[in-house]
């Protein structure tokens, strides 16, 4: 380290002259001294007697020796910049900053001066120190016995970068997108919750809807309410067919009436009994199971109509042969069977029967017919008439729902129908049932006949009114006035009697039974006031008194009711 300092303007030089209680040097101004001026030499030779500009010989100067630890003697002082001025007394060079062995130098007052990029010097000196990047830095002092004191103002932090720097970004991006995952998750979840309710609302609406449409909504079914009654007896659309089942091997029929009430969107299969009183064309009384063999379909459809009050669209002629396949086409059939029906082509006694008794009986085509047409020995012929009922719901369950597939299957049948039904009637009118049989909505019930044919007021209304209309079919315009007699004179040959006097009338007879007492005076009841008149008609045509007609409740499918008591007189 130089002791001295050259500004390097104007020859002003320092020397350093001790340092401060921060271990800072500090020097002084080292006075000018008069030298003689030395001719320049460019080639710096000055000194060993050589002149640049051959002003004449000179005499030689001895080199300075070179000291590498700064130490000078009093007679070869260290010039740093070469300038050949004598310096004066040297001061040894002490590497740990200290003065010269000499003695403690005198503090110099007039100038001092400070390291640059430093703190400034202490209060009451003079911040005169040489500037810029020549400027001595600051030593260790280790007499002092403690390191220097640095400030951060004199330190430049350079960021270095570090392992553990990427770890950290890549900490947090994972939870920068863990939590983005999180509130992706979040939305999601709402956006299926919210999705889910809306297809519930939607789902329940139409559920609601279509039983609304149905009329299958508690309070507002048209069965079972007053204002359902009311409906039935009234406006509700119905779509019948009537059904002969012909048994070609023993012989009989069976008649069964399907009903599709479209507007309360129900089925029923109405089992008619053979004893069914009826009136053909000439105005006699006959039964269902004459009127079908003598007066064929159309004739015994037309029968039914005036007795019932119904529309009756079609005939459908099924025989037992064609029944067997219908059962086979649709892939058989299950019911609950109520007896052990054997085989009708067994030849032995004794052998197993062809139907069992049991629930969920597999019936094939065979099975089907010989359980519709089986009848026990005793047995009423309703008990067989309720196994064909059981037998054709079993089919309707079984069917197409689809009007082309159930078409299909009626033509495959091949049978010969009678008009003006049509195989796409047919099957239309059957996918209909069989969309209802599938869906429950479908009974079977049983017409209630009494024992002489005529229908009961009180226990058919049940079926007429609720099944089939409730009331009585309107006369065409001309037609004749319907009259039903019931005989309570006691005299069995009174209804024969008053059924001649009203068909020479111009009435139809109605055949309305017998009571089941013997009643003093006839009645002669109408239900409609415009029936009033024909009553009275009635009234005199059989000899009553016209305080006989009254109004009230008349029999299924008549307009006019005659109860027929002892004041009767039959004409001879």
């Amino acid at each position: 380290m130089n002791d001295r300092y050259d500004a390097g303007y104007g020859g002003d030089q320092y020397e350093i002259v001790g340092y401060d209680e921060y271990g800072r040097p500090v020097y002084q101004q080292v006075p000018a001294q008069q030298t003689p001026q030395q001719a320049y030499d460019p080639y710096g030779r000055q000194g060993y007697g050589y002149d640049g500009y051959d002003t004449g010989p000179q005499p030689p100067v001895a080199p300075p020796s070179y000291d590498p630890y700064g130490s000078r003697t009093s007679h070869d002082p260290y010039d740093p910049y070469g300038t050949g001025a004598p310096q004066g007394p040297a001061t040894p060079y002490d590497p740990y900053g200290q003065a010269a062995t000499s003695g403690q130098q005198p503090r110099v007052a007039e100038q001092t001066a400070y390291i640059p990029q430093q703190p400034g010097p202490a209060e009451g000196t003079h911040p005169q120190a040489p500037q810029g990047p020549h400027a001595p830095r600051a030593a260790e002092d280790p007499a002092s016995g403690h390191e220097p004191d640095y400030h951060t103002g004199q330190f430049a932090f350079v960021e270095e970068p570090d392992g553990d720097s990427e770890d950290v970004i890549d900490w947090l991006k994972f939870t920068e997108n863990r939590t983005e995952r999180r509130e992706e998750a979040r939305r999601r979840a709402r956006s299926r919750v919210i999705a889910l309710l809306v297809t519930l609302a939607l789902v329940a609406v139409g559920g609601v809807g279509y039983l609304w449409y149905a009329g299958k909504l508690p309070g507002l079914s048209s069965s079972g309410t007053k204002t359902g009654t009311a409906t039935a007896a009234g406006a509700q659309k119905r779509d019948v067919i009537v059904v002969h089942l012909h048994n070609t091997g023993k012989g009989g029929t069976s008649t069964a009436l399907l009903v599709d009430n479209t507007t309360t969107k129900q089925g029923t299969t109405v089992l008619l009994p053979n004893s069914l009183g009826l009136t053909d064309d000439s105005g006699s009384t006959t039964t269902l199971a004459k009127s079908v063999d003598d007066d064929g379909a159309s004739g015994t459809r037309d029968q039914l109509d005036t007795v019932l009050g119904t529309n009756i669209q079609g005939t459908w002629r099924l025989d037992t042969p064609y029944l067997q396949n219908l059962v086979d086409l649709v892939g058989d059939i299950d019911i609950d069977t109520n007896a052990d029906v054997p085989d009708p082509d067994a030849k032995k006694k004794g052998t197993s029967p062809l139907v069992h008794q049991g629930k969920d009986q597999t019936l094939s085509g065979k099975m089907a017919v010989a359980y519709a047409t089986y009848r026990a020995t005793g047995e009423a012929q309703n008990a067989q008439l309720e196994r064909f009922g059981q037998v054709m719901q079993g089919v309707l369950r079984k069917i197409s729902s689809d009007p082309q597939g159930a078409t299909v299957t009626v033509q495959t049948l091949a049978q010969i129908l009678d008009p003006p039904l049509t195989d796409k009637d047919l099957g239309t009118f059957l996918a209909k049932l069989a969309d209802l049989a599938k869906g429950g909505d479908y009974k079977t019930a049983l017409l209630p006949v009494q024992a002489d044919g005529t229908l009961s007021a009180r226990t058919s209304d049940s079926v007429v009114k609720d099944i089939l209309g409730g009331t009585a079919k309107s006369p065409d315009a001309g037609s004749a006035v319907r009259v039903s007699v019931q005989n309570a004179t006691g005299v069995k040959d009174d209804t024969e009697k008053a059924r001649v006097v009203l068909l020479n009338g111009g009435f139809t007879f109605l055949e309305g039974g017998t009571a089941q007492s013997a009643q003093t005076a006839s009645k002669v009841i109408y239900s409609d006031p415009a029936d009033k008149e024909n009553a009275s008609e009635v009234a005199k045509t059989l000899g009553l008194p016209a305080g006989s007609v009254r109004k009230g409740t008349v029999s299924s499918g008549a307009d006019v009711s005659v109860v027929l008591g002892q004041d009767y007189k039959a004409s001879s």
